[in-house]
């Protein structure tokens, strides 16, 4: 599978990747209660219109199969949908994000110990914690930089 990147995102295609990113949110965020999604998504559209190249893989059907923004060596985003989980996508596009755009920094939800697992794997180690995630919500946030495998 082939990661490309988008440098302008439309609306349209922000409708996709926000597809993605609610049903890999719906997977693997089981802490976020219905209001939250509700609360999270709208910010999303906005995120992939304006955080600059979004990293992209589409699945044969077209549809997105994972998603990726890095922004001042910041990982900012990286979404899988769940069809595409476990394939070897995620470490691609970590391998892009650290090899390929320097990124070395990443947070992380405390409540999701297999996302903080993966990039464990990847080298990254936990430097820091924030009882809120980034909107002021009770979200706990791991900040993990890239040490080298």
């Amino acid at each position: 599978m082939e990661i490309v990147a988008i440098e302008s995102v439309d609306a349209a295609f922000a409708e996709k990747l926000v597809q993605a990113w609610e049903a890999s949110v719906r997977a693997t965020h089981d802490f976020l209660q219905e209001e939250d999604i509700v609360f999270f998504k709208p910010l999303v559209r906005q995120a992939v219109q304006e955080v600059g190249p979004v990293y992209c893989c589409l699945g044969s059907d077209g549809a997105v199969a994972g998603f990726m923004a890095v922004a001042g060596g910041v990982i900012e985003m990286l979404f899988l949908h769940p069809e595409y989980r476990g394939r070897g996508l995620g470490r691609a596009f970590v391998s892009l994000a650290v090899e390929g755009l320097g990124a070395r920094k990443v947070d992380v939800n405390e409540q999701n110990p297999k996302a903080a697992g993966f990039y464990e794997g990847m080298g990254f180690v936990v430097v820091g914690r924030s009882p809120l995630d980034g909107t002021g919500r009770p979200f706990p946030l791991l900040h993990m930089e890239w040490q080298g495998k």
